[in-house]
């Protein structure tokens, strides 16, 4: 099987920690933020990853993420295509057809990704898109139709699911994905409005990584779970 990244992110958020890698390749505890997600890949019996880049970028991620259980052709857009467009220029590399992983290359996420493939193929859609809860970033106030406060919660995680940028693309879907632009702002209202995107919540951990403060987050994370670690040696 293979599987697309998304890896051309500049790290401008990221300033002086991102020591001017591109953010997929910025390290954590000490190893390619990308890394832990092709180590998960392979672990799903995934051979060959095709990541989307920023032209130029193409031997250092292949060099970076060499040795780590599957082969990694880096592909470079010449200039920005967007994430549906990227998407579009690594799946036309491909050398199978059928169902592939898809990720955005600057996130960890505790997905299993062969349960994600097996519910995936058991229901058929054209994509399958994991989806997560998040915390707000407020307190909130419990109010009632009175408008009466009935209580506080601090940072609660909040009803709505959104998705977490990974997801498993079958073929209908990746004919669909736009030259330039976001597939999710295209793609995927279109194929959600007949019917053909199915959801796979994600109860595990969801962790971005756009900021020092972000950077420091998913590095404690790490180091406080030494299985991901132990996976990703």
């Amino acid at each position: 099987m293979e599987a697309l990244i998304l890896a051309g992110g500049k790290a401008e958020r990221l300033g002086d920690a991102a020591r001017g890698r591109p953010k997929p390749l910025v390290h954590v505890a000490g190893r390619p933020l990308v890394a832990y997600q092709v180590v998960r890949l392979a672990d799903a019996g995934v051979a060959r990853v095709i990541v989307a880049c920023s032209a130029g970028c193409e031997a250092q991620f292949e060099e970076e993420l060499a040795g780590l259980c599957a082969e990694i052709v880096a592909v470079g857009e010449a200039e920005p295509l967007g994430r549906g467009g990227g998407l579009r220029l690594a799946a036309s590399h491909r050398h199978e057809s059928g169902p592939l992983f898809a990720l955005n290359g600057d996130e960890l996420l505790g997905v299993d990704l062969r349960d994600l493939l097996e519910r995936h193929r058991s229901r058929r859609p054209a994509a399958t898109i994991v989806v997560s809860q998040v915390r707000s970033p407020f307190g909130v106030v419990d109010v009632d139709s009175s408008d009466d406060v009935t209580g506080f919660r601090e940072a609660p995680v909040l009803p709505e699911w959104v998705s977490s940028g990974v997801y498993v693309l079958d073929e209908e879907c990746i004919d669909r994905l736009p030259d330039r632009g976001d597939h999710e702002d295209t793609t995927f209202p279109a194929l959600a409005a007949e019917g053909k995107i199915a959801a796979y919540r994600n109860t595990s951990f969801w962790l971005t990584v756009n900021t020092p403060k972000q950077l420091r987050e998913a590095e404690e994370f790490v180091r406080a779970h030494p299985e991901l670690a132990a996976v990703s040696a």
